[in-house]
């Protein structure tokens, strides 16, 4: 993103301003939306898989993304990430692997989050908020990888908007028991101590089997919202 864009957003986030500048910064919220409603209309019914763009193409996180997406592809999803490396790349590959789709919602960062390249379509978004939207507003699932903060706030976001009924109960499989322990531990914790409800521990499937999270999306994707195969 060009440093006079960067200082821009930053100027608008310390505070009010004037009417017109933040009536511009609406526009451009609305000019950001409709690009990429443009852009992913006609991507189909989606899986997103979250992760780190740290892991390499030797990591058994990586391995493990390519290998659950070209799973998903095989249903006939298309696999949506964030675009950029890692998890991310290894998602898509994955779905390149067995011919299937693979699209991205890439973040503009100052340090340049770069494109994998196994993307059939993407759309490059300036804010973090309208790119969670679009990511949301087209998945059937989310898959949470191993990752960091993004990674966690993209997660807890699908699982606040599905607990609140804000959006469909779309099934959220979160991989690799062992990384995430100490967040299934705080669930449970919040659940002991009232402010979840036990009900809400059903939102999301804990697992390390590639098999049993494929059917766990067949059953809360497939069978629950009527998917259909194209003919």
């Amino acid at each position: 993103m060009p440093e006079n864009a960067i200082k821009k957003e930053i100027k608008f986030l310390e505070g009010p301003h004037s009417r017109l500048s933040e009536f511009l910064f609406t526009l451009s919220v609305l000019i950001e939306f409709i690009r990429g409603f443009r852009r992913l209309h006609f991507v189909g019914p989606c899986v997103t898989i979250f992760g780190s763009a740290r892991f390499k193409e030797d990591h058994r996180y990586y391995k493990q993304a390519r290998a659950i997406a070209s799973e998903i592809a095989k249903l006939g999803f298309t696999i949506m990430t964030g675009g950029g490396p890692g998890i991310m790349e290894a998602a898509n590959r994955g779905a390149k692997d067995v011919g299937g789709r693979s699209v991205g919602c890439n973040i503009i960062l100052p340090h340049e989050q770069s494109r994998n390249k196994y993307l059939d379509k993407w759309v490059d978004i300036k804010y973090f908020f309208v790119r969670k939207s679009l990511i949301i507003k087209y998945s059937y699932a989310f898959v949470v990888m191993p990752g960091g903060f993004g990674t966690l706030d993209e997660y807890f976001e699908a699982l606040t908007l599905i607990q609140t009924k804000k959006i469909s109960e779309f099934p959220i499989i979160v991989f690799d028991t062992e990384y995430h322990k100490d967040i299934m531990a705080h669930i449970e914790k919040m659940k002991v101590n009232g402010t979840i409800s036990p009900a809400d521990l059903e939102l999301c499937l804990f697992t390390n089997s590639v098999e049993e999270a494929i059917q766990h999306i067949k059953l809360k994707s497939i069978n629950h919202f009527g998917l259909k195969n194209a003919e």
